[in-house]
């Protein structure tokens, strides 16, 4: 029965957490929706660390053992463990301040002690990360020194465009930035008018122009590839070359054949 009412008791719980940050949403003080996830989450674990505790608890009298005796034994060997178990303190500080702060959310693209990916849940003791390509790594809260939130502010899609050094640089600059003008309407990711900044290299063959363009967070990388294929499809369209690699070959034989002529 206590296992069972345990059980009802975080189900319940959990619905009224659910119900709870729902209700907050249309409230005066309204949260972000990535900090609501996170703190969900963390007040969900917290119910359910308290109920299985006292369970345990409650089922060690029902079974007639000594509690009194047994805290007294736990609390003297806690305090050794407590001594070796310095990481786990500080990883459970860590946590505090991560959550605190608003270091990281759940949902969250970060990239920290050299791991890149989304945020899918922050506990006091640890934090899961998946990477885009699925693997999901665990960090303890204390390892996490230094942070790159990439979800926090809006992205800036950088593309840089190549053209033939034979093509009239000038009228290449009108056309993409006729081009960039159009952008805004069609794709509702972009936030401001993207902005060609100008000749930003002289490669072996090839002049390369950047564009800029402030997105929404997260959305530069999609952002960055439509611009190339508009790019790409325009310049076609414009009769503008995009260089290719070339190859000039000398022949010693016709050079020589031209210096007898020559003579």
């Amino acid at each position: 029965m206590i296992i069972v009412l345990s059980l009802l008791i975080i189900r319940i719980g959990r619905g009224l957490i659910a119900q709870f940050f729902a209700n907050k949403r249309r409230g005066p003080f309204q949260i972000t929706q990535r900090r609501e996830a996170t703190l969900n989450k963390l007040v969900v674990n917290a119910l359910s660390y308290v109920v299985y505790f006292v369970a345990f608890i409650m089922i060690l009298e029902t079974l007639t053992i000594n509690i009194a005796a047994l805290l007294a034994g736990a609390g003297v060997a806690g305090l050794a463990i407590g001594f070796g178990a310095q990481n786990l303190v500080r990883d459970v500080i860590s946590g505090f301040f991560i959550i605190f702060e608003d270091q990281f959310s759940v949902g969250d693209y970060i990239q920290t002690s050299g791991v890149e990916g989304f945020v899918e849940e922050v506990g006091l003791r640890t934090c899961k990360v998946k990477a885009w390509t699925g693997e999901v790594h665990i960090l303890p809260n204390g390892n996490v020194t230094q942070v790159t939130n990439y979800s926090m502010h809006n992205s800036v899609a950088v593309v840089d465009v190549k053209v033939a050094y034979e093509e009239d640089i000038e009228r290449a600059e009108q056309v993409i930035s006729k081009l960039l003008e159009e952008l805004p309407e069609r794709y509702e990711e972009i936030i401001t008018m993207p902005e060609l900044l100008g000749v930003q290299n002289l490669g072996a063959s090839e002049v390369v122009m950047r564009v800029i363009a402030e997105v929404n967070p997260m959305e530069h990388w999609a952002v960055a590839r439509v611009i190339r294929k508009e790019v790409k499809n325009r310049l076609n369209q414009e009769g503008i070359e995009i260089p290719f690699p070339r190859m000039v070959m000398y022949s010693r034989h016709d050079e020589n054949e031209n210096e007898a002529v020559d003579q």
